[in-house]
């Protein structure tokens, strides 16, 4: 049950980083097609701030504890924070697309831990988180598409 506690806890970490970074280019987006840089973004992080207090509670389902202070959840992160805020919109794009592959992968290996204990409940949760990764993915991917 340890692994996947420990694996859980950093997509917990790993998603939270995810969602400081959308809301950071939310609030920082500039440029001639800001407006809709702007709602993008807003759409990402809220989505995925909303997933956020379910994972928590799927943590301590678990009979572990939440981590809460912003040192232990940038320790358990595999994504790195993103002090540049003077960014081309395409480029904001470019790094939350690796960043979102991260977090999908961070779900992906709770979900394998969690398959091993037959924790369906968990397993749901992470499914649908990794769906949402999914979408995140092609929403992504199609800014960045060259078209004609």
């Amino acid at each position: 049950m340890d692994e996947v506690i420990e694996k859980l806890k950093i997509a917990f970490g790993t998603s939270f980083a995810f969602y400081m970074k959308a809301h950071n280019f939310h609030w920082n987006v500039e440029g001639p097609n800001f407006y809709q840089f702007h709602e993008f973004f807003g759409d990402i992080y809220e989505e995925v701030q909303s997933s956020l207090d379910s994972t928590a509670e799927q943590i301590r389902t678990l009979d572990a504890y939440t981590p809460g202070s912003l040192n232990r959840l940038q320790e358990l992160s595999a994504i790195s924070g993103e002090d540049r805020v003077e960014l081309s919109p395409l480029t904001m794009v470019q790094i939350l697309l690796a960043d979102n592959e991260t977090a999908r992968t961070a779900f992906l290996s709770a979900f394998a831990a969690a398959e091993k204990q037959n924790l369906q409940g968990l397993m749901d949760h992470l499914a649908a988180r990794i769906d949402a990764h999914n979408k995140h993915r092609w929403m992504l991917n199609s800014h960045l598409k060259k078209v004609g």
